[in-house]
């Protein structure tokens, strides 16, 4: 097909259904809200109006004419002259027609018609599916809950297994697709097109698997390949590059509904959310195994807790939008809500099944009551959205560490052999230089310390140099208790250093998202040690405070004023130790040792408690802040002759003595010069979903993020609790009704994880007894759907007795058996159709052919398809020569990023408008196929926006050499790498034509209008 040089920029038209829509019926999207309106205009009002008029002779023991309006269920079903309602149309209804004596026999019988006011709450309420909040006579409200599914339900063909020992019909046929195709054609007496010609084909294969147009090169190294596997060749190639994944991540995340923010009016960002798409990608990229990919979505962290990628991939679960704004009375509605959105999705998604349907009563057509519904709900119970941090080059770091290691163990032995062969002899040489001189380790002595306690459920650890380390849990404010016992007496001062560590936050000395603390208040109680009753503790008073830095506003007095929350903070020197000391306002002191308990508050700001503390006190009034400290065995070891201390005492004075070595602190000082330079593993915070971990928290009252259970709620509502529903599946897509316990298996004695996600993952996956036939099902038609336009199941999120059937219903289970037997590999399924002879036919009208297959739905052509908006902003990118080939990680928002599409920032307040207009989604509700809509403002957008006219700048600088190409071969090559051919004829001397006379920076505004208006091409934004 050729499309004309300067046609008009008007896009031809191509309508599709909007994704998963059934052409036969189509679900309300706010079914649940009308139930709600709907039960209450029951409850109200009409209850009464039925129960005085009706329920005598139709429910009950009296059921006249076979219509019993006891429950919803039986008056849908109706009786002799048909359903009591039709749900949703109150005209069409039997019980407002009768009521309303528009038909007859007029009811109520032998009685008056029924006043307007109450016809019109009757019409209203049937308008809102006629919902019931109970029966009018009493009947077992909880019977719903053991509903079985009778066996002739289950016989629909999505439910059964694959079809084993497929005949292929033509044998000889080198793809098995087209032996299929060709048979089914046969049999409806029409003939495939001939193949497209090689410069169609490699554009639609480029465009398809990898979202980029082919370059000219490329298309010309294709063209000059005449051996049988050329296009194979090429097929390979595009499925092993990096932009595979990419092209592919985004049908993906078009299906799961994904933005990196929460929805809602407020829309709050999720700055860690991208991991997910990263992980699509490359998972895409890897080829992971379908069934694989499914279960770390919705249960990597049981599954594989150890691998980073599977921990993304759990971003799935926390995709859907969630409220931000919750009060407390909402919160269990909005819960519900939330699963109802998780599972609503997996449903779509994964099976093809509507399952979000049976929430609040049994699916109206498809085998699945609400009894299932809830029961595939209890598996996502306690799970929430959190944040954690992963490694992303776990492997990388691993081989850089060992590599570090085996080089930095020369610094550790050559300081292990000085400690060992001539550290004790220096230090007897040093001790007799000090012969006659008062030896004193230090003025600071290291208290020994007792209990410590987290008023904030932190967890506390004691550190080989006379340090505590927090970490866990970090509470808002915090209290911390010490007891601390020394033998120095006369203690005139206490000392708080507030250390760096490697596990903090910019290695501290706070635990603050920056960092930073705030000792808000520091109290001392001191006690003897010995004869405790004789002296209850005395508070001691604190004067002469003093540190290394001061936060400006924010002093070290602060924390020990009357003030309960004005603090003593650093900020900005993060990363650094700092002290504090405090003189006694008198001294303190107990013969037999003294107990000094310690408490620091952190009020002031939140999160803001200390990281790593080290206590000293002193005998001095006002030793140096920053002195060495020692411990009481150094003291007491120093005090005694050499030959009387004991092998303690020596081993402590060496290791108090070595940084006083000038050789050891030279060896030293090389160890840890060469540690600084240690590799790092590439942590970076992720969002997930998981259990037992802090949930991501915003503005909302709710007790907890989650619920201890999952109930069944009778029509969907919360307020009428039928049960506790445990885990189990679809009975449809199992043997029987109690199968799940098969799957379904307890948690680990301890664990914080239930494992009832992996119990649904496995079943979802399980090709014998599970769901698996139907997934299997589900992609490789999803794939179809995306190389053909058109799904073998033309519904392709609705495989259920509404949706469309198969077209080729053997070819649909060959290529899903084929998926489970290639180990769920997805490439080897898209090189099979993409190889075949159907894929590679051409896209040429045959109007006879037209009239016998209208919507070719024999695949007797390859259709005319636009490109996503994102491969057409890439195309004009790329052929532009702009494109930044930059993968993963952070998106943006701004428009004037040159990387790929799909790593835009997924904000569903703020879409893109360069996407929008060609259709792409907001991400609020899964989408399988996307609509195709030809509007003006698309014309406009190719016309007007500076970032297309940027790109066609670029285009003309590639296509004119720099300037240094004649008219000509300017031309040429614009056609080349926007088009994929080179220009006709006519196209040629219209464009030199246009060219022509027009020198320096007019000369390239003019090319550029030339390579702009090929960027508006129908051609070049269709694929043939």
């Amino acid at each position: 097909m050729r499309f004309s040089y300067l046609a008009p920029v008007l896009l031809v038209a191509t309508h599709a259904p909007a994704f998963g829509q059934s052409q036969k019926e189509a679900v309300d999207s706010d079914h649940a809200a009308k139930m709600v309106k709907g039960t209450e205009l029951f409850k109200a009002s009409v209850r009464n109006v039925l129960q005085a008029k009706c329920v005598k002779c139709h429910s009950g023991e009296r059921v006249e004419g076979e219509l019993d309006i006891n429950t919803r269920e039986s008056l849908l079903k109706g009786g002799a002259h048909g359903p009591g309602v039709v749900s949703g149309d109150h005209k069409k209804s039997l019980l407002y027609q009768l009521s309303a004596h528009l038909k007859e026999p007029h009811m109520p019988e032998n009685g008056r018609k029924l006043p307007d006011a109450d016809l019109q709450k009757i019409a209203e309420w049937i308008d809102l599916g006629a919902p019931y909040d109970k029966p009018f006579v009493a009947v077992d409200e909880t019977a719903w809950t053991r509903k079985t599914v009778a066996a002739a339900d289950k016989k629909h063909w999505a439910y059964q297994p694959l079809a084993r020992d497929i005949r292929n019909p033509k044998p000889d046929t080198r793809n098995p697709i087209d032996s299929f195709l060709l048979d089914t054609l046969e049999r409806a007496g029409l003939t495939p097109n001939p193949a497209a010609d090689r410069r169609t084909l490699i554009r639609r294969a480029y465009l398809g698997l990898v979202g980029l147009p082919p370059t000219p090169e490329q298309v010309d190294a294709f063209l000059k390949d005449n051996s049988p596997r050329a296009y194979e060749k090429v097929v390979d190639s595009l499925l092993a590059s990096p932009h595979f994944g990419e092209k592919q991540a985004r049908h993906w995340l078009d299906l799961v509904r994904f933005a990196e923010s929460h929805g809602f009016e407020h829309d709050y960002d999720r700055p860690t959310a991208y991991h997910y798409r990263d992980f699509v990608i490359k998972a895409l990229n890897s080829d992971l195994p379908f069934d694989t990919f499914t279960k770390w979505q919705l249960a990597g962290d049981e599954v594989a807790p150890n691998d980073p990628l599977a921990l993304m991939a759990t971003g799935y679960l926390a995709a859907g939008v969630h409220s931000t704004q919750i009060t407390k009375n909402e919160a269990e509605k909005h819960r519900y809500d939330e699963l109802d959105d998780i599972l609503g999705n997996i449903g779509t998604t994964f099976l093809g099944l509507t399952t979000g349907c049976a929430r609040c009563h049994d699916h109206k057509y498809d085998a699945i009551p609400a009894r299932d519904y809830y029961r595939m709900l209890s598996a996502f119970t306690t799970v929430v959205r959190t944040e954690v941090e992963l490694d992303l080059e776990p492997e990388k770091y691993a081989s850089q560490k060992k590599a570090f290691d085996a080089a930095h163990k020369r610094f550790t032995d050559a300081l292990e052999q000085f400690e060992r062969e001539q550290l004790p002899t220096r230090f007897v040489t040093w001790e007799k230089e000090q012969s006659g001189k008062t030896l004193s380790a230090a003025s600071w002595l290291l208290p020994r310390i007792g209990a410590s306690k987290s008023a904030g459920g932190a967890t506390i650890t004691a550190q080989p140099d006379g340090s505590v380390l927090l970490s866990g849990k970090n509470p808002t404010t915090e209290t911390l208790t010490f007891e601390l016992f020394t033998d120095l007496q006369g203690i005139k001062a206490l000392r708080l250093e507030a250390l760096t560590h490697s596990g903090l936050v910019k290695s501290g000395p706070g635990r603050a998202t920056n960092g930073n603390f705030a000792l808000s208040d520091l109290r001392v109680f001191a006690e003897p040690v010995e004869n405790k009753e004789s002296q209850p503790p005395i508070r001691v008073k604190l004067i002469g405070p003093r540190a290394t830095f001061e936060q400006k506003g924010l002093p070290v007095a602060a924390a020990v004023d009357d003030n309960a929350t004005s603090a003593w903070a650093v900020d900005p020197q993060f990363g650094k130790d700092h002290a504090a000391a405090f003189t006694f306002e008198k001294p303190v002191g107990f013969t037999g040792g003294t107990k000094l308990t310690v408490t620091l508050s952190f009020n002031n700001n939140t999160g803001h408690g200390i990281g790593r503390p080290r206590f000293a006190v002193s005998a001095s009034e006002k030793p140096d802040l920053t002195a060495p400290a020692t411990s009481e065995l150094v003291q007491a070891a120093l005090a005694r002759p050499a030959g009387e201390r004991t092998p303690e005492q020596t081993a402590a004075l060496l290791k108090w003595y070595a940084p006083q070595d000038a050789e050891y602190r030279k060896l030293q000082k090389a160890e840890r010069d060469h540690l600084a330079t240690a590799p790092r593993p590439n942590k970076v915070k992720a969002l997930v979903a998981s259990e037992g971990l802090p949930a991501v928290k915003l503005h909302t009252q709710a007790e907890a993020e989650f619920l201890k259970e999952t109930h069944f709620l009778r029509r969907g509502d919360p307020t009428q609790k039928n049960g506790v529903a445990q885990v189990s599946f679809l009975q449809t897509l199992m043997p029987d009704a109690e199968a799940q316990t098969k799957w379904v298996k307890p948690a680990p004695a301890g664990a914080r994880l239930s494992y009832q996600r992996t119990a649904f993952a496995n079943w979802l996956t399980d090709t014998e007894s599970g769901a698996g036939n139907l997934l299997a099902r589900v992609v490789v038609n999803r794939l179809w759907a995306q190389h053909f336009g058109r799904g073998l199941v033309a519904t392709v999120s609705d495989f259920g007795v509404r949706g469309d059937a198969p077209s080729h219903p053997e070819l649909l289970d060959y290529l899903a058996s084929e998926l489970v037997r290639g180990g769920w590999k997805l490439k080897p399924i898209h090189k099979l159709i993409v190889t075949s002879a159907a894929y590679q036919q051409s896209s040429v009208r045959d109007e006879a052919k037209v009239k016998l297959d209208p919507e070719n739905k024999l695949v007797w052509r390859q259709p005319v398809r636009r490109l996503q908006a994102e491969v057409i902003r890439d195309s004009i990118l790329a052929a532009g020569g702009r494109l930044n080939t930059t993968m993963y990680g952070p998106g943006t928002l701004s428009e004037e990023s040159t990387r790929r599409s799909v790593y835009f920032t997924m904000k569903r307040s703020k879409l893109i408008p360069a996407l929008v207009v060609f259709d792409a989604p907001d991400g609020t509700v899964g989408v399988g196929d996307r609509p195709n809509t030809t509007v003006a403002p698309q014309s406009l957008h190719l016309m007007n926006n500076p970032h297309v006219r940027a790109a066609a700048y670029g285009l003309a600088k590639r296509a004119s050499d720099g300037g240094k190409a004649g008219d000509s071969d300017t031309v040429t090559r614009a056609y080349q790498i926007a088009l994929c051919r080179a220009p006709t004829k006519d196209e040629l001397a219209d464009g030199v034509a246009f060219l022509k006379g027009v020198n320096n920076a007019d000369r390239e505004a003019k090319i550029a209008d030339l390579c702009q208006v090929l960027f508006c091409l129908n051609e070049f934004l269709y694929v043939e």
